[in-house]
């Protein structure tokens, strides 16, 4: 849930980078770092395991200016794929305003996303929110495997609610700012 401190002028928003392990969660706020000016970020925090996946979440503020006049902030995580730590993506998820859901667009990982997605809506129901109204914006990661699946396939199986969805090679930037501005969007417009 945002915090809104009326006093200072300020809104603070958390969006959480949900999806399976290696599917480019950390890419993603890697590559906003990279690209976002040193006087609009923070540090990047990040704690991985010693084969570079992230053991318990990735953080990285970033500040996008004035939204009527308060100075607004975004405070975005992720959460680490791997299946033994559903705990921590719980407490991660907890207070969150939006989702960025990175799904691995490969063909033998369409199971896993799927799993994941249930995972995040049920998650999301814990915590009495409506997952149906809940914002979520998906990112299909990867489109530049020679096995990623059509963004029509992945929408059957991902998309039942029709959200927005972006194609996106984390890597290289292509559909990362344009993920990030629909959910800044679709939480703003929940304040």
């Amino acid at each position: 849930m945002a915090l809104i401190n009326v006093p200072a002028r300020e809104i603070h928003c958390k969006i959480v980078y949900y999806g399976p392990g290696m599917c480019g969660k950390t890419t993603n706020l890697q590559y906003i770092h990279s690209q976002v000016s040193g006087e609009h970020k923070g540090n990047l925090l990040s704690i991985a395991t010693e084969t570079e996946r992230t053991l318990f979440f990735d953080f990285l503020p970033i500040d996008i200016g004035k939204v009527r006049g308060f100075q607004t902030r975004f405070h975005l995580y992720t959460v680490p794929g791997q299946i033994l730590y559903e705990r921590t993506r719980i407490a991660v998820l907890n207070g969150a305003d939006g989702v960025v859901f990175v799904a691995d667009s490969q063909r033998d990982k369409l199971e896993e996303n799927v799993r994941s997605l249930r995972e995040l809506a049920v998650n999301i129901t814990k915590q009495n929110k409506k997952f149906q109204e809940f914002p979520v914006v998906l990112q299909y990661n990867k489109q530049d495997m020679p096995n990623a699946l059509p963004v029509q396939v992945l929408d059957r199986y991902l998309n039942s609610l029709h959200w927005q969805r972006f194609e996106a090679v984390a890597p290289q930037g292509k559909g990362v700012f344009d993920t990030l501005k629909a959910i800044s969007k679709l939480v703003i417009s929940k304040l």
